[in-house]
């Protein structure tokens, strides 16, 4: 089977579609957060609570500065670091302003840029996307696409067959405060965390 190319997964992604790939973490269910309806199916394939925001992956920093995203002290070494692009997630404060439209009612954002090259062409192509792992809520993730598929609750309308490069999700560190602070432990130690911050 061939890999489809990062046109045609962009296409299917600006034309409302939901999208499984593999991503430079676990495997992941992306859709255009300019196709709300795109969106509500990510819930409904993870089966998500509501009230648990998706988190965003863009190509660069460029991507970031359009989001409104209030860049931090530590949200800028973190940025700067040798884990971005990587399996970092950054908790970002959102000027309310500079926002986008999608984003209205949000306060903050959880933000990454991967290590993918496949992915990044496809965020440059599409724009910013919502991205969470591809797995039932509560779940672990799962190793193939093929796993992920038998495990959703439906089917997303483009799968890019491949397996989680990582066996952990990316470290979340929460930049809104002083000091940044770890939400979630992953690919990235705390250790490591704190040299970047020190």
């Amino acid at each position: 089977m061939t890999t489809p190319t990062s046109d045609l997964i962009a296409e299917v992604l600006t034309s409302g579609g939901v999208v499984l790939l593999p991503t430079d973490t676990v495997l992941g269910l992306a859709a255009s957060p300019a196709h709300p309806q795109a969106v509500d199916r990510i819930y409904a394939l993870k089966q998500r609570p509501r009230e648990k925001n998706l988190p965003i992956m863009v190509a660069g920093a460029d991507q970031i500065a359009e989001l409104g995203a209030v860049l931090s002290e530590s949200a800028l070494k973190l940025l700067s670091s040798r884990f971005v692009p990587g399996a970092l997630t950054l908790v970002l404060a959102l000027d309310p302003i500079r926002a986008p439209a999608w984003l209205k009612g949000r306060t903050e954002i959880a933000l990454r840029i991967p290590d993918n090259a496949l992915l990044r062409e496809v965020l440059q192509n599409a724009g910013p996307l919502m991205v969470t792992s591809a797995n039932l809520s509560g779940s672990e993730p799962p190793a193939t696409t093929v796993e992920a598929e038998a495990q959703l609750h439906g089917a997303p309308d483009l799968t890019v067959a491949g397996k989680g490069a990582a066996p952990a999700p990316s470290t979340i560190v929460d930049c809104t405060t002083s000091p940044a602070r770890i939400l979630r432990h992953g690919a990235v130690s705390e250790a490591e965390i704190k040299e970047v911050l020190a």
